[in-house]
């Protein structure tokens, strides 16, 4: 039996992969990720931005013939959209779900993203800019900020809003299943609160209505109001929320923090560059005697902090023979609020 060869426009490539960048650093105590405002993020799969001037991710399209590799395409987008030159990489997620580009003219094709996330400590002039800049990711998220206690966003928008969300299950199935997706993503009813659960907790929100990005792609207009928080163009806060599960969950087998951190640096500095990330406080003494302990910094000899506002602090830097020495050096961290 013989088959006919498939025409050309059947053959017509129906999946465009784009290159998504989470590019982080600590500036001023504060986690920030690089923003690019008003970006033409198209691609040539017709591809609208319902809002020009939303915030975005640095991103571009993948070119299988221009880019060696996906990371290499990833690079030179970077380069493009922002002024930084991050040296870490490390790809996150495929986000490939239908419907992920809200306005998308061509329904034929597939957008698939590929996320990375990227770590610098580089402090860009560019962070002043109305277009391009760095961004608090507790301005997307603000319910992840748990360094000052518990945040009141969570008492007085999610947990009415997942009780609304509760009780309009259909079956009691529903309901008691709701109940207990919010007791495992925000802790309540006296469950811990786990920090690295960023994506799941973005996802019940979603998922749940509470967010402008579940409203806006669904074309849905509701009578209550939405959790507050800044959102982002087409699903870039999901993929923000990927990258900050991801890096608190890393820090804690893996040196990562010090891609965030300068060469020299004194250990309170790198105390709260780690509390900056995981959202909560760490008990001073036993950070500081976990990282004496761990092999992974070493002080520098004769040096010390210039810093004001108090006695001059001994400077550290990272010992990267730890990486030869143990097979996940990281950070065992736990909470000590109001330390």
């Amino acid at each position: 039996m013989t088959t006919s060869a498939p025409s050309s426009d059947a053959i017509a490539p129906a999946v465009v992969i784009g290159l998504s960048a989470v590019v982080v650093a600590v500036q001023g105590h504060e986690p920030k990720v690089f923003i690019v405002r008003g970006a033409e993020h198209a691609l040539a799969a017709g591809v609208t931005s319902p809002n020009e001037d939303g915030d975005a991710l640095p991103f571009g399209p993948f070119d299988p013939v221009q880019h060696k590799t996906l990371e290499e395409g990833l690079r030179i987008w970077v380069r493009d959209q922002t002024p930084l030159s991050p040296g870490y990489f490390e790809q996150l997620y495929t986000f490939g779900n239908r419907g992920r580009y809200a306005g998308q003219r061509d329904e034929a094709k597939r957008v698939v993203s590929v996320g990375y996330l990227a770590l610098t400590h580089e402090k860009a002039s560019a962070e002043k800019s109305e277009r391009v800049f760095f961004g608090s990711w507790y301005d997307y998220f603000p319910w992840e900020d748990w360094r000052e206690g518990k945040p009141r966003i969570l008492q007085d928008a999610i947990e009415p809003g997942l009780k609304r969300w509760i009780a309009a299950g259909e079956t009691t199935d529903e309901k008691e299943h709701r109940h207990l997706r919010a007791q495992v993503c925000f802790g309540t009813g006296g469950a811990a609160w786990d920090e690295e659960k960023v994506l799941e907790r973005y996802e019940l929100l979603y998922g749940a209505n509470l967010v402008y990005e579940a409203i806006r792609d669904k074309g849905m207009k509701v009578d209550y109001v939405l959790v507050p928080g800044r959102s982002m163009l087409y699903d870039h806060r999901r993929i923000l929320a990927t990258a900050m599960g991801r890096l608190r969950g890393k820090l804690k087998y893996r040196p990562v923090v010090f891609e965030l951190m300068p060469s020299e640096f004194t250990l309170l500095n790198l105390q709260k560059t780690v509390e900056a990330i995981v959202g909560h406080r760490l008990h001073k003494q036993n950070f500081r005697r976990l990282v004496e302990g761990s092999g992974m910094v070493e002080e520098v000899a004769g040096k010390k902090s210039a810093e004001a506002g108090g006695r001059p602090a001994a400077l550290f830097r990272f010992r990267r023979d730890v990486l030869l020495e143990r097979p996940a050096p990281g950070m065992k961290l736990s909470a000590s609020l109001g330390a």
